[in-house]
C-alpha cells in the first residue's frame, strides 16, 4: 500500500468516525426527547382568565323581575344595585346605572371597559360576571357578596361595632389593601379603584373584605356626590386632578380612620380632627369609643401611623399601596395568626 493509499484510508476512517459520532447524538436527542402524552393523561394548564358575558336586557329584566323595588339591595353614586337570579339559578347582583350617566357616556366603549374589568380575579374584589347595554341602558353583573358594606357595619348596625373587634377591623384592612394593591399592580393595564371609600367595600359572611365599583370612574369623573371627603383635594383640579393610585391610596387613608375611629368622612372633617389627635399621640380620644382598648396597642398605633401617611401628604410624597399593603400584611400576621 503507498503512502497516497495510507492518507486516503485513513481520512476515510477519520469521516466516518465523525459520522459515527454525530449518529449518536442525533439518536440521544431522538430517545431523550419528551414524549407525547396519551389523551388519557392529565395535561397542567394555566387558568383561562374570565372575561364578563353579554346579556341580552330581556334576560336582565326576568332576572330582577322587572327591577322589582322589592329586589333593591343598594343605592350608590352610580346606580341601583338588585338582587337578581341567573339563567343558571345562581344568585347574582345586578347593578343599573343611573339613565342620566347613561346618556352622558353613551359612546364611551363601555363594554370593552367592562370586559377588562372583568379580568380582576383576586380573594379581595368582587368579580364582574356579565354585562348589558341598550339604549338608556348601561347594565353590570357581578357576583353577590351578601351585599353588606363596611359602612353599614360601622355606622348603621347597632351591633356592627361588636361584630368588628379589633382584630377583625385589622383583617379588614389589610384585605382591603391587597385588594387595591392587586388592581394597581397585578393588573395590566393597571386598574384605578376612583372611589374608594366604606360603601364600596362589602363584607361577606366570614367578614372577608372585598372591593366594588372598581374602574368606574369614567362613569362620573367629576360629580362631587358621594366623593367628597373621600378623595384629595388635588381630585379636583383643573390640571392633574381626577382619579389615580394616589387618590386611592388617600381614599385607603379616610377607611383605615373610619375603622380606628368608627365615624364617618364627614366631607373631610375626620381628616382634619383625626390627624391632630394621631400627631400627639391622643389615643383614647381617637379611637372607636364602642371597644375596649386592646392590651397591646401597638398594632393599633402603628395602624394610625399608616393611616395619617395616606392622608397627610401630597400625592408625590404619599406610600404607595404596596408598601402599605406590606405593613398591614405583617400586623395581620403579627396580631391574626
Amino acid at each position: 500500500m503507498t503512502q497516497t493509499d495510507d492518507i486516503a484510508y485513513d481520512s476515510i476512517l477519520v469521516l466516518l468516525s465523525i459520522s459515527l459520532f454525530i449518529l449518536g447524538i442525533v439518536l440521544i436527542i431522538i430517545i431523550c426527547r419528551k414524549k407525547p402524552q396519551k389523551p388519557d393523561q392529565k395535561q397542567l394548564e394555566l387558568p383561562a382568565k374570565f372575561c364578563a358575558s353579554s346579556y341580552q336586557l330581556t334576560d336582565i329584566d326576568a332576572a330582577t323581575d322587572g327591577f322589582n323595588p322589592r329586589r333593591i339591595v343598594g343605592k350608590g353614586r352610580l346606580g341601583t344595585v338588585y338582587a337578581a337570579i341567573s339563567p343558571s339559578g345562581e344568585l347574582v347582583a345586578v347593578k343599573r346605572i343611573h339613565p342620566r350617566l347613561v346618556l352622558s357616556n353613551a359612546g364611551f366603549g363601555f363594554a370593552s371597559i367592562i370586559k377588562t374589568l372583568s379580568l380582576a380575579q383576586h380573594p379581595n374584589v368582587v368579580p364582574i360576571i356579565g354585562y348589558s347595554q341598550a339604549p338608556g341602558e348601561r347594565i353590570i353583573v357581578m357576583e353577590f357578596v351578601g351585599m353588606v358594606n363596611l359602612d353599614f357595619y360601622l355606622h348603621e348596625n347597632s351591633d356592627g361595632a361588636s361584630l368588628l373587634d379589633w382584630n377583625r377591623r385589622l383583617r379588614v384592612a389589610a384585605g382591603v389593601a391587597r385588594g387595591i394593591e392587586y388592581l394597581h399592580q397585578g393588573m395590566a393595564p393597571n386598574i384605578v379603584h376612583g372611589a374608594l371609600k366604606a360603601s364600596n367595600i362589602l363584607l361577606d359572611v366570614k367578614i372577608v373584605a372585598k372591593l366594588c365599583d372598581y374602574g368606574l370612574s369614567f362613569l362620573a369623573p367629576k360629580e362631587m356626590t358621594g366623593l367628597v371627603g373621600h378623595v384629595d383635594d388635588e381630585y379636583w383640579a383643573e390640571k392633574g386632578g381626577g382619579a389615580c393610585k394616589e387618590s386611592d391610596v388617600y381614599g385607603f387613608g379616610v377607611v383605615l380612620l373610619e375603622l380606628l375611629t368608627g365615624r364617618r368622612s364627614e366631607q373631610g372633617l375626620l381628616v382634619r380632627w383625626a390627624l391632630p389627635l394621631i400627631k400627639a399621640k391622643r389615643f383614647s380620644e381617637l379611637l372607636d369609643p364602642r371597644l375596649v382598648i386592646p392590651s397591646d396597642i401597638k398594632p393599633v398605633l402603628r395602624l394610625a401611623k399608616v393611616a395619617s401617611a395616606c392622608v397627610g401628604n401630597y400625592r408625590k410624597d404619599r406610600p404607595s399601596i404596596s408598601q402599605v399593603a406590606s405593613i398591614l400584611n405583617n400586623l395581620e400576621i403579627e396580631v391574626c395568626h
